[in-house]
Order: structure tokens, then sequence, then C-alpha cells
């Protein structure tokens, strides 16, 4: 960006050139925020300047707070750029027309809040206890697999994962799930959407139906209407997903999360599991078990996974790391039939091709020393005692069911209040409470708020149930 030719012109002094060229690169965004600049000496030689130049350059740069110093470290840029918004391309020039399907995609795709990275921000449903992570144990595994890696281990993986993380997952569902399933049907993902993604392209075609349950995960069902399925919804009781309500649907594929039903928290009784399995049977359907915080939920009093109880192979199984251990880890799984297997390779080959490598063999190892075991223990003991405060905390403004499982609440909102309105309000405040509301296909929706609790520590929740608590009963 800066060229050696523009400083052998007479005139102004060179510091003064470099200073006014570096300020307008910065201004304009060419030298991004916290970018690390040139070593003087290094700039001099390349510009064919004394270093002092550079060094009054950046002097100047420093005074106006374009710049500045860390110390062993050199120069940084401390000038933010106000984000600008994309301007459209020339609208009187005609390109090729947008896919169908990606217009769908467009359509269902839900607004992204830029605030959830906010360090500050509370009570967001699906994160695990952040603070609780073993960080060093993870980064001790990870400094042994970077210390022993070979040629090998930073090439490329098979798609499908790691065969020894595949065996790790097959094993551990087999004890704590009771899953009789083979390594080899085992898919490493990067997270339930990726596994939904993948399964969906593999199954569905244009206006197949796809049975959901009412509520359910807002970005399941803007995937699978991004693909074009018609939806029908299937209501909650206290039983889990209520069977006769769907009969005569004739669907070719049914989401649920037995386990623990998101967002409601119901665990579908086994007698419910087996007549949904009857129902697929009847109906020549498939079923993706999404067994969404089932460490959590099942605990106490396990029930069998629809996948354990499936005689006929029509079982689609997910489960995720992400929630589990961290949202950055990007590691989730599939348990297929063996007959979907080729589609989905097929399509996995075709797109994102695998997960991260080096991540995958640092959770296996994980896995193996038992130290999920013991995180998952430490989740649950330090989730109780969070979960206990927030509800004494929030019984001013909020009516709570302490029986449901899982690492997140629904507040009944006391007051007649809007959902939608008071996400809002509250996201001002660093409060993230989503609208139950959003989590309906129909048009007839409870009016409540979804609150993660795990994550948040006793000392940050005391400060903001107390905003909670002003805005809600105010």
């Amino acid at each position: 960006m800066l060229e050696s030719k523009k400083w052998k012109l007479k005139g102004e002094a060179l510091h003064s050139k470099l200073y006014l060229s570096i300020k307008e690169l910065i201004i304009n965004g060419s030298i991004p925020f916290e970018t690390r600049l040139p070593p003087s000496r290094i700039l001099a030689k390349d510009l064919s300047i004394s270093r002092s130049t550079v060094l009054k350059a950046f002097d100047l740069l420093s005074f106006e707070r374009f710049i500045s110093s860390k110390k062993g470290s050199g120069y940084y840029v401390s000038f933010r750029v106000k984000k600008k918004e994309l301007k459209n391309e020339n609208l009187s020039l005609k390109y090729p027309s947008i896919s169908k399907r990606a217009r769908l995609f467009e359509k269902y795709n839900p607004d992204v809040i830029d605030n959830f990275s906010k360090k500050n921000i509370a009570f967001r449903p699906g994160l695990p206890p952040l603070d609780i992570f073993p960080v060093q144990t993870w980064k001790n595994l990870s400094n042994k697999y970077w210390r022993n890696a070979t040629p090998t281990s930073l090439s490329y993986a098979p798609s499908e994962g790691l065969t020894d993380l595949r065996v790790s997952i097959s094993n551990y569902l087999k004890i704590y799930r009771n899953l009789d399933c083979d390594f080899q049907q085992v898919i490493i993902t990067s997270g339930s959407l990726h596994a939904l993604y993948l399964v969906g392209n593999a199954i569905i075609d244009n206006s197949d139906k796809v049975v959901m349950e009412n509520p359910t995960y807002p970005r399941a069902h803007n995937l699978f209407k991004s693909l074009n399925a018609e939806i029908i919804p299937c209501e909650i009781d206290s039983k889990g997903l209520m069977i006769d309500s769907i009969k005569n649907t004739n669907a070719k594929l049914i989401y649920t999360t037995p386990s623990n039903q998101y967002p409601l928290g119901v665990k579908m009784t086994k007698k419910r599991r087996v007549e949904l399995l009857k129902w697929a049977s009847k109906n020549n359907s498939l079923i993706i078990e999404d067994d969404y915080d089932h460490e959590f939920s099942n605990w106490e009093k396990p029930k069998p996974s629809l996948f354990s109880l499936d005689k006929e192979n029509r079982v689609i199984y997910q489960g995720t790391f992400n929630k589990l251990l961290h949202p950055s880890l990007r590691i989730g799984y599939l348990i297929l039939p063996k007959y979907l297997l080729k589609p989905v390779k097929s399509i996995y080959e075709q797109s994102s091709r695998f997960v991260n490598l080096s991540n995958q063999i640092i959770l296996n190892n994980f896995i193996k020393k038992d130290y999920l075991n013991r995180h998952i223990r430490n989740v649950i003991n330090v989730s109780l005692k969070r979960k206990l405060l927030f509800i004494e905390l929030t019984k001013s403004s909020l009516k709570i069911n302490s029986n449901k499982s899982g690492l997140h609440v629904i507040g009944e909102l006391k007051n007649k209040f809007d959902d939608k309105k008071i996400h809002k309000i509250l996201l001002k405040n660093d409060v993230v409470a989503f609208p139950l509301s959003n989590y309906y296909i129909t048009k007839e929706q409870r009016n409540g708020i979804v609150l993660g609790y795990s994550s948040v520590n006793e000392k940050v929740m005391k400060d903001k149930t107390l905003i909670l608590n002003y805005i809600l009963n105010s």
C-alpha cells in the first residue's frame, strides 16, 4: 500500500507525507482497527527513507490517536472506522437470477443480533456454563497434539470424520444411551443445523411433508422451510408429542426432541415413543431424534432413546458437543441407518467437506481419558445450583416451572406483556430473553420468555436479574 516512489517527490517533508498517507489508509479502512503496523526499521527500508522519518510520522499518528504503541510489540491501529452498509451494485445492469432454493434460504434466514457476542450479556439459551469448562485440561491435550503433530495429522481427513473419534462416540452412546450402532454409522458434523442440512437434503423433495413439534427450534423450522418442505405442526402435552394429532398426515419425516423438548422441556414418555415408532412404520416415515440436552435431562430417570427402541432402522439420531462443552468447538454427530450413509456422505463430500481435524483429535482424547464424564457431572451440579438461584431471584417477576430439566427455563410473564417487545427492551440492557411466541409454527402462540441460566455465574446473575425484575415489574 505504501510505495517508495511517493517519497522521492520534492516539497512537503517526507515524515508529513508518510503520516498523511497512513492516516488516509486508516480512515478509509484499508488498514483496519487493531492491525499491527510494520516495524519502523522494516518500513524505512521498504520505502528507502530514514528510520527517524518513520518515527516522526508514527509520533504524529500516535498524538492524534490513530495508532498506539504496545510495549515490546510495536504500533497498532487504534482508530475504529464506523461500519458502512454495503452498497448495491449498479441496478441498471442485469445479472442471472438467484436460484429458487437460495431465495427460500434468504426468506427464512433469521436476523442475527450482533451484540450476542458482548462479554456482559446474560441469559442466552443454548450456552453451557463456560466459566467451568476445563480450559487447562483442553490446553494440555491441545499442546500434546501439536507437539506430536505429523504431516499426516495436518492433512485432509475423511468427510465422515476421524475414525478414532467415531469409535469413541459409538462406545460412549452404547454405554450412556444404549445405542447399538457401529462406528461406521457415525458421521461427524459441525453441529445440529449442519446435521439437519445433510439429512434434509438427502430425504426431502419439494413439498414433502415434515412433522415438527409445536413449539420447536426456530432454526430447524427455518431450515426445513428453506428446503421447501410442507411443515405439519404437532402439539405437545405433558407426555410429549401428541401422536393422535398427526395420524392422517402421511408425512415423510418427523423432527423431534424427546429427551428434553425444546423449548418446553417436556420428556416424552416411553409409551409415546413406542407409539411414534409404530406411526412411522405404518406411514413409511423416518424420524430425526435430536437428543437435545439428554446428558442433563436423563441423569436422574433416564428414558430410552427412540434409536434404541427402533427395530426397523427408521430413526436418525443426532447430538452435539457444542452445547455440552462450548459453542466454538463446532463438533456434533449423526448416527445414520446404513441405507442413508451413501447419500449423506455424497452430499457432505460435495459441500462442507469436513470438520477441523485437530479439534476432532483433541475431543477424542478428552472423551477417552474420561474428562467428558467428569465435566458433565460438574455441569449438572453447577447448573442445578444456578437454576435454583435464578428461580429465587426472579420470583417477583416470572412464573417458572422448576420441574423442567435442561439448561434453560421458560418464564411466564405475570404482567400481560408482548414477549417480542420485552425481548427488544431487555436486549438493550444486555439481557437475552428469547420470545416464546417465536418458537411456534402456528398463529396460536403462548406468551413467555426463554432464558438460559447455566452460563451465568452468581454475581452476574444477581446484577442482571435486578434489571430483569425492574423491567418486567414496571
